[in-house]
């Protein structure tokens, strides 16, 4: 049976407004910056030295509870990467409850609970509804302070972490960057190895390492308590306390040293290939020491950066992508943490252009270094900086991890603020200066993975610096 269905077509008068005409050619004129109100902390510390930092948030029904304690990555010492091992065995199993446990109680109170290392500090992060704080807290002390570091546990995750690190072999972006920071950071420097380390020392992960790093590294008196959400101050007060107010340190528990230590910065600019035979694309890694955070040159290093490689409308990335086609996209960054970082250019390129892309990346960091910036471009690239400040503080995660950034350089929240005032007031000559003082252009270090057979002539030929070829065994052991 075929039924027929008939459509009834009315007739609606339609009203069109006349509009007033569009200039296209011309972008629309920026607003007024809008006003940032940062939010109150009030901070406190529990008796046995856990600091305590509160933002009440009543927007939604949400907490976000950060723990980090000072440490991290870089205290690895001559067990190259127990620091992240270690954290990432938190929420394996804890309290006496096994990995399907602890997540099946995650999932049934609506909370998700993360750990894990950065070179600088340990992170365990718990996101919560308000009504399942309470439960979902004592899960957070359980992790944090009953890690059980079974034997069989220990053996799964140290079988899974072997097998990523021979998978790097085959992963040219992986080998660029553990390339780069071998070459940028010397052997005593913490940032030298990856923070997952090595398969040889993997093979020697156990539980009696691990309890012993835990044991030394995880100290109450150097754990901060991040708490932002629908929560009063002695709400969260009283809650961090039961949860954390009985941890303690053992006697062989140790409080992190302050590290300090510089990259690599080279005479003349040096080249390292690897090769990747039949690679469609060429990975590129450039750069060398960065700057620290407290520098009085940072303001300007940021607006610099943006406007060289950070944002999407960058002159490197307008350059590369955009108008030569060679790449999806293409960065620049400094590496902002306690130590200071490394100053990176990366890139994925056709293999057929590896050579000129390095001779238009070059020219860009050139450029910005010998002519000062336009003034259209410098109030864009001030306003990309500027404008973005206020998007850091919308969530709960957001507010947080500002607080741990903050925290981590001993940086006021007043310092946001302040930020604002300083970019606003950087100049043309401001940005010339600081690319001429910290841009690696006559002295980078540079690390290209592809396809050798078809790209090392066009980049001898390019006479960059010194060549040499790196073995991929002596990259990823």
């Amino acid at each position: 049976m075929i039924r027929r269905v008939l459509f009834c077509c009315l007739s609606v008068p339609v009203v069109v407004q006349a509009q007033a005409a569009f200039d296209r050619s011309k972008p629309p004129t920026l607003p007024a910056a809008p006003r940032l109100v940062l939010p109150v902390v009030l901070a406190s510390t529990l008796a046995n030295g856990v600091a305590l930092r509160v933002v009440s948030q009543r927007e939604v029904p949400l907490v976000q509870v950060t723990l980090t304690i000072a440490g991290g990555s870089r205290l690895d010492g001559t067990e190259s990467g127990i620091a992240s091992f270690t954290s990432r065995m938190l929420t394996e199993s804890a309290g006496g409850k096994d990995v399907n446990a602890i997540q099946s109680e995650l999932a049934y109170l609506g909370a998700t609970l993360s750990s894990s290392a950065t070179w600088d500090a340990f992170v365990v992060s718990l996101n919560v509804p308000r009504r399942s704080l309470d439960a979902a807290l004592a899960l957070m002390a359980d992790v944090v302070q009953r890690p059980s570091f079974t034997g069989a546990d220990i053996r799964r995750q140290r079988d899974l972490r072997a097998a990523g690190i021979l998978q790097r072999r085959d992963q040219p972006t992986a080998l660029a960057g553990l390339a780069f920071n071998s070459l940028v950071y010397p052997v005593n420097h913490p940032y030298h190895r990856s923070p997952d380390g090595d398969s040889a020392a993997t093979a020697r992960l156990d539980s009696v390492a691990v309890r012993a790093f835990y044991t030394r590294r995880f100290v109450p008196a150097q754990a901060k308590v991040i708490v932002v959400g629908d929560i009063s101050p002695a709400e969260a007060s009283n809650a961090i306390g039961t949860a954390f107010g009985a941890w303690s340190s053992p006697a062989a528990a140790r409080r992190s040293p302050p590290v300090t230590a510089s990259a690599v910065s080279n005479a003349a600019p040096k080249v390292f290939l690897v090769d990747k035979p039949g690679a469609a694309q060429s990975v590129i890694a450039i750069g060398g020491p960065g700057v620290p955070r407290s520098s009085p040159d940072y303001a300007a290093l940021v607006v610099m950066n943006t406007l060289l490689g950070e944002s999407f409308s960058s002159r490197l990335n307008s350059n590369l992508r955009e108008t030569k086609g060679y790449t999806y996209g293409i960065s620049s960054s400094f590496g902002w943490t306690p130590i200071p970082g490394a100053f990176r250019i990366g890139t994925s390129v056709r293999t057929d252009v590896t050579d000129s892309s390095l001779i238009e990346i070059f020219r860009e960091v050139r450029a910005i270094r010998d002519s000062p910036v336009g003034v259209v471009e410098l109030a864009r690239g001030k306003a990309y900086v500027a404008l973005a400040i206020p998007g850091d503080f919308e969530t709960n995660g957001q507010i947080a991890g500002q607080l741990v950034e903050l925290d981590s350089f001993g940086l006021p929240l007043s310092s946001v603020s302040e930020m604002i005032t300083r970019v606003n007031a950087v100049t043309a000559a401001d940005v010339q200066r600081v690319a001429r003082k910290y841009l690696p252009a006559d002295r980078a270090t540079i690390v290209v993975v592809g396809d050798l057979a078809k790209i090392r002539a066009g980049i001898e030929a390019l006479k960059l610096g010194a060549v040499t070829v790196l073995d991929v065994g002596s990259i990823v052991r």
